[in-house]
């Protein structure tokens, strides 16, 4: 019986791309730059959780100049913009591996209806940017008093 070979299947016929291999290439995907004239732009990672009160966004921006990062809201997108420089390295020919990104980092995000864009703050700390999106006050819950009779 002749059997397809796969490059990848192992003796045992396990397929070596498993999910650590999966994971590299979600990865490797997630860090492919986009070009957009001369301009470099990364899409940083950033983690969303939502509570009764609104949305906190967590994006990594770590070695970014925090004077130089632009958190903008317009309509019902959230845009968020900033540059990471290179730093001075030495010479590039005693460099044995070079896997920092360097460019212009950028990312969107539609606002749900229930998020009060007026009220967006933004906090850098040890290179994550905190973004806290508040509710607007009729989309938060609210409790309706059971009233009992007799």
């Amino acid at each position: 019986m002749l059997n397809r070979w796969n490059p990848f299947e192992m003796s045992n016929g396990a397929v070596a791309l498993g999910p650590i291999m999966a994971k590299e290439f979600d990865q490797l995907f997630r860090e492919l730059s986009v070009r957009q004239g001369n301009a470099r732009e990364l899409v940083p990672p950033a983690d969303i959780y939502e509570t009764a009160e609104g949305i906190t966004l967590q994006v990594d921006l770590p070695g970014h100049d925090p004077k130089a990062i632009e958190v903008k809201v317009e309509n019902d997108t959230l845009t968020l913009r900033s540059e990471r420089k290179v730093a001075e390295r030495p010479e590039k020919d005693n460099a044995r591996r070079l896997e920092r990104s360097f460019g212009v980092y950028a990312r969107s995000f539609v606002l749900p209806r229930t998020v009060d864009a007026s009220r967006v703050e933004a906090r850098y700390e040890n290179g994550v940017l905190t973004l806290t999106l508040p509710r607007r006050e009729e989309s938060r819950p609210r409790v309706v008093e059971v009233k009992v009779n007799g």
